[in-house]
């Protein structure tokens, strides 16, 4: 049988599903397989949350680039405590690839796409390599080439899922004040989406949430999601 027939059709039983019921049934169907990744970012207590409410003990992968905001380092401490999550991998480049890849530490600048690849892909497709599912919290409303993301979709020999993936931002507000969830606090500053700090801008009233990333150039997204690392 053709592999991507047949990661096809491994979805249909979660197509229909989404939130805490999507991200519930994935990890009934594939124990120990299933892992999310996160960027402890902007809106990422939503998403974590519910991971939270199904297992706590599920493995939540995320990259230390040695780029990020102090204050999402302190957010992620914040959120790990609050939501109770028990297996947090922290996922950071491999030092002998940055000393030859990035000696002058300017590798965002002179080529941004080298720099994710370097400090956020490649970590992660190691860390991912034994996981059959992987959860994200991308959504549609972020536009893009997020604008038609599928809640559950094939991914190489993985699935993707994205239990957001049919929230707006009246959905996000409200599962933040229901849950009582903590905000990062570089979003009352104007970030909306949060990145590395020498490649996230602050946004202004109006513009598209993620208009902050990369600001100036066509790069849009890191690499993460696009085509499968493994």
């Amino acid at each position: 049988m053709n592999a991507a027939i047949s990661i096809r059709d491994e979805r249909e039983p979660f197509l229909g599903l989404h939130g805490t019921d999507l991200i519930r049934a994935l990890a009934a169907a594939y124990p120990g397989k299933v892992a999310a990744i996160s960027s402890f970012g902007a809106e990422a207590a939503v998403l974590l949350d519910m991971v939270a409410v199904v297992d706590p003990s599920l493995p939540v992968l995320t990259a230390d680039t040695g780029c990020l905001f102090p204050e999402t380092l302190e957010y992620r401490n914040c959120l790990v405590r609050h939501l109770g999550l028990q297996d947090v991998r922290i996922l950071t480049p491999e030092p002998s690839q940055l000393y030859c890849r990035d000696p002058g530490k300017d590798l965002w600048w002179t080529d941004p796409d080298a720099c994710c690849q370097l400090r956020k892909v490649e970590p992660m497709a190691w860390a991912s390599r034994d996981f059959k599912v992987l959860i994200d919290g991308r959504k549609r409303f972020h536009g893009g080439g997020r604008a038609d993301v599928e809640a559950v979709s094939p991914w190489g020999v993985k699935l993707k899922a994205a239990p957001l993936a049919a929230f707006g931002p009246e959905d996000i507000e409200h599962a933040f004040i229901k849950r009582n969830l903590p905000r990062h606090p570089l979003v009352t500053a104007g970030y909306p989406s949060i990145g590395c700090e020498q490649c996230t801008s602050p946004v202004a009233a109006g513009e598209p949430v993620r208009s902050g990333r990369w600001a100036g150039s066509a790069k849009t997204e890191c690499g993460i999601h696009k085509s499968p690392w493994l």
